[in-house]
């Protein structure tokens, strides 16, 4: 018993954890005035590989996703859909974390990358002046997908193979759950 309250008390406090660091990471942003709009650059969105190392980042990304988007100017709507790429793109991310080239996740960067090109490009197209149409749409969602790109492999893979590193030479140091 005492071994399974101190694995959900881990899970918790580094859930916890994730999301406030995402938070605070992304307030920088919204202070450099690039967390929001079509063309965004959340330097929290290299977090968005931890789900590589453990299942909390799950939750905690999700969580930090959505008290970030408390200073959307999109409101509920952004609090709702961002916050439910987010979620997705973790699952996902979760799913390919063993997808490895030479021992890289390579593949831990992509889902957050689609899920809010679709999701948040959509989202942001449906608000336009003039509603949904295609052209907008696509422009969105490429200019969503270019920032989560460079947020994503450029600082997150980055991330995650030196979280690997960290983790395989001192084992003090680890993100893994035991579940």
């Amino acid at each position: 018993m005492k071994a399974n309250a101190s694995t959900n008390v881990r899970f918790l406090v580094q859930a916890a954890m994730i999301a406030a660091l995402y938070t605070a990471l992304t307030l920088v942003a919204v202070m450099l005035n690039w967390a929001f709009g079509p063309v965004q650059f959340r330097f929290s969105e290299a977090m968005t590989v931890l789900p590589v190392f453990t299942p909390a980042a799950i939750p905690g990304l999700a969580v930090g996703c959505f008290l970030s988007n408390l200073w959307s100017s999109m409101g509920a709507m952004d609090m709702i859909f961002g916050t439910l790429a987010t979620l997705l793109a973790a699952v996902a991310t979760r799913a390919v974390r063993h997808v490895r080239v030479k021992g890289i996740p390579v593949l831990a960067p992509l889902p957050p990358v689609l899920f809010n090109a679709l999701i948040v490009g959509h989202e942001i197209t449906i608000v336009s002046p003039e509603g949904f149409l295609w052209p907008v749409f696509l422009y969105n969602a490429l200019s969503v997908g270019a920032g989560q790109l460079a947020a994503c492999y450029v600082l997150g893979l980055p991330l995650a193979i030196l979280l690997d590193r960290l983790d395989a030479e001192n084992r003090v140091f680890s993100l893994r759950s035991a579940r």
